[in-house]
């Protein structure tokens, strides 16, 4: 494992033994979040980024793990040079590697698994055999926690797609406790929800064998605060079958900060009895013009509605009923705010 180096580090260099800290931090007792260490993976990704801002505003260390030293521009140009004074560390981890990861979570006091890969290619480059990558990473980076993480703790990042999937015969509301459709999935060429299935049904099926304490943070399709979004080509595999998604009232929107922001509460919702999975999403598309305010910010004409798709005016149009569910992640927000105990 390499690490790239960040101005003016916080800790000691990582190294294969055990971690010790500048002024004795982990000796010290802290009330809550201060001082806390905690991984991100990925931190060079689009979620990822805004996870490390909302981490680092609320006080907490923050190491980053890349797969490339390259990349380290990519996260010095997504964080600013500010947040990037404020990291811990930025190391070179290979993500499918136990020993490279255990290296890299040394210490932590939980992990924050946002992406197992960056895809650069958008639809073409999410095919069958990233399912099996992206399996693989999540078996190991569970592995990994539980090897070396100071605490077992994990937020994992799932997705939406991971829940919407099911046979075309199957009604009902879709939530926390809906998993997509494998076979649905593969017949469909639906390579990204099917990555995102089998990666996170790896994960819970590791942290219960591992006795690792994880949850999981299923978000929509991911959306910067105003258009032109800068991250179109990852909502290119999202959006496969996303006709579909809109016919069914589970095409769902989640804008990027705020879904960083449910991270964190998710985790700081762990003491409070926080577990599961949580659906995460802003809203739903639901009319005509909304689809094609969306496909125009994405820069991707008729990809929902069709080329010729009749332009309805709002008296004839209907809305799309709504057919999924972030209850829960509703519910745990308020409790946090709260400071009540909660029961998921």
């Amino acid at each position: 494992m390499e690490e790239i180096e960040v101005p003016k580090p916080i800790l000691m260099p990582i190294s294969g033994k055990e971690q010790k800290c500048v002024g004795n931090i982990f000796s010290c007792s802290f009330n809550a979040r201060e001082k806390k260490l905690i991984c991100v993976t990925s931190g060079n990704s689009y979620l990822g980024s805004f996870i490390v801002k909302e981490l680092l505003a609320h006080g907490y260390l923050v190491r980053v793990t890349i797969q490339h030293p390259a990349e380290f521009e990519d996260v010095k140009d997504l964080l600013g040079v500010e947040d990037l004074n404020l990291l811990e560390s930025v190391v070179v981890t290979k993500m499918e590697d136990l020993q490279s990861l255990c290296d890299a979570f040394r210490g932590c006091h939980a992990v924050f698994h946002t992406s197992s890969f960056i895809d650069p290619h958008g639809i073409s480059g999410y095919s069958e055999q990233k399912v099996f990558l992206e399996t693989e990473v999540a078996r190991t980076v569970m592995e990994a926690c539980a090897k070396a993480a100071y605490i077992k703790r994990c937020v994992f990042t799932s997705s939406l797609l991971a829940s919407i999937w099911r046979n075309e015969n199957i009604d009902g509301i879709i939530d926390d406790s809906c998993w997509s459709s494998e076979e649905f999935c593969r017949e469909n060429k639906l390579w990204l929800a099917l990555g995102k299935t089998k990666a996170e049904k790896v994960a819970w099926m590791k942290a219960k064998e591992l006795k690792v304490n994880l949850v999981t943070v299923c978000p929509g399709l991911l959306m910067a605060p105003t258009f032109p979004n800068s991250h179109i080509q990852t909502s290119i595999p999202y959006l496969k079958g996303g006709r579909m998604m809109l016919q069914q009232g589970c095409l769902a929107i989640a804008e990027v900060e705020k879904v960083a922001k449910a991270h964190v509460s998710v985790y700081e919702g762990m003491n409070y009895g926080a577990s599961g999975r949580y659906l995460c999403f802003d809203g739903v598309v639901r009319r005509q013009q909304e689809a094609i305010e969306l496909e125009k910010g994405l820069k991707m004409t008729g990809f929902l509605l069709g080329e010729r798709h009749v332009v309805l005016s709002e008296e004839d149009e209907e809305e799309i009923p709504i057919k999924i569910s972030n209850s829960k992640l509703a519910a745990l927000l308020n409790k946090i705010n709260q400071r009540l105990p909660c029961k998921t």
